[in-house]
């Protein structure tokens, strides 16, 4: 409490949407509707642009706020609409994940989430950032992200899970080094964007062969034999 108080207020800020956005990755796990799925993801992305604009106002880094921009427009907008389209094209709005394994599935996620602050200890403990003490929700965020992608069968509930971990991957790179370089992050929204819209065009392309994007019936399909 006194480490808080001595932080000033746009810390403070920074620090209550870290545990945002971690708390987004709950939300994430919790969440068994395909079309509710996508709107915590749109969620996140928000909260990541918004705190990557906090951490540019009080680093002085301005070419975050670029950052933060990009960040909005794609992951808090564009991505989600993509994926949102992609739910209704497919037929999958009123679509429900198994609500069987949630008690376990989230008692695993804040065991990621005490294993991550474990980790990044270290790392935090030898850091001069006044946004250490986030690091370790970054990596928790990568973490229950491929906990996600685990513990769905829907093909589209997996891509969610994979730009969650693109989500703290690029978390991580904010509050660790303040940013990559422009021309990588570019680079990267790029290649996400790129990436969603494949994931659409592949996904379109199974149903209309197989009539399904159940991973566990995919994963039983065998070929027919001559």
């Amino acid at each position: 409490m006194n480490a808080l108080q001595g932080l000033d207020l746009t810390r403070q800020l920074i620090l209550l949407l870290a545990a945002l956005v971690l708390f987004s990755s709950f939300a994430m796990l919790a969440q068994s509707r395909l079309v509710g799925l996508v709107r915590v993801f749109a969620w996140q992305g928000v909260l990541l642009a918004v705190t990557t604009g906090l951490v540019a106002y009080a680093s002085g880094h301005t070419h975050l706020y670029a950052s933060a921009v990009l960040t909005f427009f794609l992951k808090g907008l564009l991505i989600p609409w993509i994926l949102h389209r992609m739910v209704l094209r497919l037929g999958l709005e009123s679509a429900r994940e198994s609500d069987a394994y949630r008690t376990p599935v989230q008692l695993a996620g804040a065991g990621l989430v005490v294993f991550s602050y474990y980790v990044a200890l270290p790392v935090v403990q030898l850091s001069a950032l006044f946004t250490r003490n986030t690091i370790a929700v970054s990596l928790a965020v990568v973490l229950l992200g491929m906990l996600l992608m685990i513990s769905r069968h829907k093909a589209v509930s997996q891509v969610v899970g994979f730009m969650s971990i693109e989500n703290g991957l690029f978390f991580a790179a904010v509050v660790a080094t303040y940013g990559m370089p422009m021309v990588v992050e570019l680079g990267v929204a790029f290649d996400v964007l790129v990436a969603a819209i494949l994931f659409g065009v592949v996904f379109l392309q199974i149903r209309a062969s197989i009539d399904t994007l159940d991973v566990d019936r995919l994963n039983r399909l065998s070929e027919s034999e001559p």
